[in-house]
């Protein structure tokens, strides 16, 4: 009889357990927040409107490119020096231009939502004619409207100090 109460009483346990762990694996684990970490000037006050949108105030911005096609970074590249110099990271926001100069900052606007992130500079390329920038994975999917596409036209503005 004690030997048929344990064996119940292990199958109930289990039972709960895995019960239990089916339920952790199916809720979303809560992220932080985490601010843009490239903006560190006194000049940027950036008011969070959602998870991916910023309010930029007191900024001087001149129009650099409209109706730009903008791509992301491989995850292969994560690791490898850039062109200035610094480790790239594809958590960062950081971007690829051919003719900007490195650590300038720029704002850059998808078209199609009117979303938008700051970037900085820290690398050359892209080496396709067709594109103007790239942007670290981070940066690209907080902007874009499809998070399985590949590019899309973008607005490219410089902050100037």
């Amino acid at each position: 009889m004690k030997n048929k109460k344990n064996i119940l009483l292990s199958i109930l346990s289990v039972t709960l357990l895995s019960c239990f762990t089916y339920v952790m694996s199916q809720s979303k684990p809560v992220e932080a927040k985490v601010s843009q970490d490239t903006l560190k000037t006194d000049k940027l006050k950036m008011a969070p409107l959602n998870d991916s949108v910023f309010s930029v105030e007191g900024l001087k911005l001149k129009v650099y490119k409209k109706s730009a096609h903008a791509s992301y970074y491989h995850d292969r590249f994560n690791g490898k020096k850039t062109a200035s110099g610094a480790r790239f990271n594809n958590n960062k926001y950081t971007a690829a231009h051919k003719k900007l100069p490195f650590g300038t900052k720029v704002k850059v606007t998808n078209e199609a939502n009117g979303k938008f992130v700051i970037v900085e500079i820290t690398d050359r390329g892209p080496f396709v004619k067709t594109r103007e920038i790239d942007l670290s994975k981070r940066a690209f999917m907080e902007i874009a409207k499809n998070k399985g596409a590949g590019a899309m036209n973008v607005t490219i503005e410089t902050i100037e100090k």
